[in-house]
């Protein structure tokens, strides 16, 4: 234990451990399987069709939403073309499911199905589908270990989504909160605001929801404002996993099959951006071609 916690020689070691004990993750995950697979053959057809009538009506919301983020992705794009910025890349990302938890009520960790033969790298992001989980710390050829955002050893840099205020969101031990680091008694911060990541450490990407505010208490003998935010993401009850391949991230280029990309555009769309991005660089060119105010007059 003293070797494993202050050395890194046992690595290789834990790393064959965790090839040889995949296996049995999989025999604990069966009775879920199983009951799964009886609850789909024992449901009703009448069951079947009001879910699938709530599941069509779910994705009628949903697609209206894509069209909106898809409208704000454009401006966004536009504008950054504008302020000659770099260009937009989307994050690909693999679907990962849960197969185990840290028993140990000190440490919020999980393990998720994924390991370095799916191009899993550490540091790697891992979302589920409402907000940031955590970072993946331990690699294994099938397998991964996740930390938890929720971890005491877990710190990421946020960023307030009202008004852009930055702090650090720490971990707990606690699933139910988070609490903000060195955030001063006269800043900004309300119940209900929004906290994403700020992409400020190049660790998570940025803009990711991390949670909500839950408490301020800004006492003026303190240096400090006490600020607890409840996680976005469901840490004791997603399944279902995103791991975030970033563009910089070698890792998308050698593995390319098992990303996922993002719905791209319609080829329309697509070509009406291409076509406003062109009128936008021609735009300046044909202000200098216009004449003069004298030069109209005289051509008057």
């Amino acid at each position: 234990m003293v070797v494993d916690a202050r050395f890194d020689a046992l690595k290789p070691l834990r790393s064959h451990l965790g090839l040889v004990l995949t296996p049995l993750y999989y025999v604990a995950d069966l009775p879920v399987r199983a009951w799964d697979a009886a609850y789909l053959q024992l449901t009703s057809r009448a069951d079947l069709i009001s879910e699938n009538e709530r599941l069509r009506a779910e994705a009628l919301l949903a697609k209206r939403k894509l069209q909106k983020l898809a409208a704000l992705t454009e401006q966004n794009v536009r504008l950054r073309e504008l302020l000659n910025s770099s260009e937009l890349l989307d994050e690909r990302v693999l679907v990962a499911e849960l197969i185990g938890v840290d028993p140990n009520a000190f440490s919020q960790r999980i393990l998720i199905d994924k390991g370095e033969r799916d191009g899993v790298f550490l540091g790697q992001p891992v979302l589920d589908a409402t907000g940031l989980m955590g970072q993946v710390v331990e690699v294994m050829p099938f397998t991964s270990r996740v930390l938890l955002i929720t971890d005491v050893s877990h710190s990421l840099p946020v960023q307030v989504n009202r008004n852009g205020l930055r702090a650090i969101a720490s971990g707990t031990g606690n699933s139910d909160w988070l609490e903000l680091r060195h955030v001063s008694d006269t800043a900004d911060i309300r119940v209900d605001d929004i906290v994403v990541s700020s992409g400020l450490g190049q660790r998570f990407p940025a803009g990711y929801p991390v949670g909500r505010v839950t408490h301020v208490n800004q006492d003026s003998s303190q240096p400090f404002a006490e600020v607890r935010v409840e996680p976005t993401a469901q840490l004791n009850r997603s399944r279902y996993l995103l791991l975030v391949f970033s563009p910089e991230s070698a890792y998308g280029d050698v593995f390319p099959s098992l990303s996922l990309e993002p719905e791209q555009l319609p080829e329309a769309e697509a070509g009406e951006t291409d076509s406003a991005a062109a009128q936008t660089q021609e735009q300046p060119q044909q202000q200098t071609e216009q004449p003069q105010p004298e030069e109209q007059g005289d051509a008057q």
